[in-house]
């Protein structure tokens, strides 16, 4: 299936290197060079992934992906930035960004994690799953912990759900970047920043942890006490 493509970036040079690439290989796309009318086409098209520069003119891509996540949008969105510490990262997640790409960048890989995004966003339903106090309707893409709604990333509701159909069972490093990227996409780093912001949504505000790491190996999900 074709795959409808904004591309939000004022440096015109990526831009034009970005949609030739990703024209070349089938995608359709458009581009604006600021954020409040990248705001205005995300909030008015029907895309499939947006690719939204960090830095940009009118309105920053922090700002806009907060605006497009409290219009009730859910357009997968993938960040260029040359930010690339973890509490730039763990920004960006809290603010909607589904995943990171550092400048500099190789196409493919831009290519790789639109694709992941795009199959993320389109992961076959099912029935709503269940443990302790936590629930997740993969219908409605929404998850409860104790009758209140997880504000959760794109990347953190795909690793709730592989975890939960897993639960209480390990689910390894390379199972977990599976799930999101595909095979051989992502690396351990930026897992282990999602798996954080996820840990903020599901624990922090809870009494029982429900999400633990497993050192050297993976995460799982249980309501054991001695987990």
């Amino acid at each position: 299936m074709t795959m409808r493509i904004l591309l939000i970036e004022d440096q015109r040079d990526i831009a034009a290197n970005i949609w030739d690439y990703l024209e070349h290989r089938g995608f359709v796309m458009d581009h604006t060079v600021d954020g409040a009318s990248g705001l205005r086409m995300a909030l008015d098209g029907d895309y499939d992934v947006i690719v939204l520069d960090l830095g940009l003119p009118k309105l920053d891509g922090l700002d806009l992906c907060r605006a497009l996540r409290a219009a009730k949008r859910d357009t997968p969105v993938l960040m260029l930035t040359a930010r690339d510490t973890l509490n730039d990262k763990l920004v960006g997640f809290a603010e909607g960004a589904d995943d990171y790409v550092v400048k500099p960048f190789a196409m493919k890989e831009v290519e790789a994690r639109i694709r992941a995004l795009y199959r993320r966003g389109r992961q076959q339903q099912g029935q709503t799953l269940r443990l302790a106090d936590l629930t997740l309707d993969p219908d409605t893409r929404v998850a409860e912990r104790g009758g209140q709604p997880l504000a959760l990333t794109h990347a953190g509701f795909t690793l709730l759900e592989t975890l939960l159909r897993r639960a209480p069972n390990l689910v390894r490093h390379a199972e977990l970047a599976d799930a999101l990227w595909g095979e051989n996409g992502g690396d351990i780093a930026t897992l282990h920043t999602h798996l954080s912001v996820l840990r903020s949504a599901l624990d922090r505000p809870f009494g029982t942890r429900l999400l633990h790491t497993v050192h050297g190996f993976g995460y799982r999900l249980t309501d054991a006490p001695d987990a």
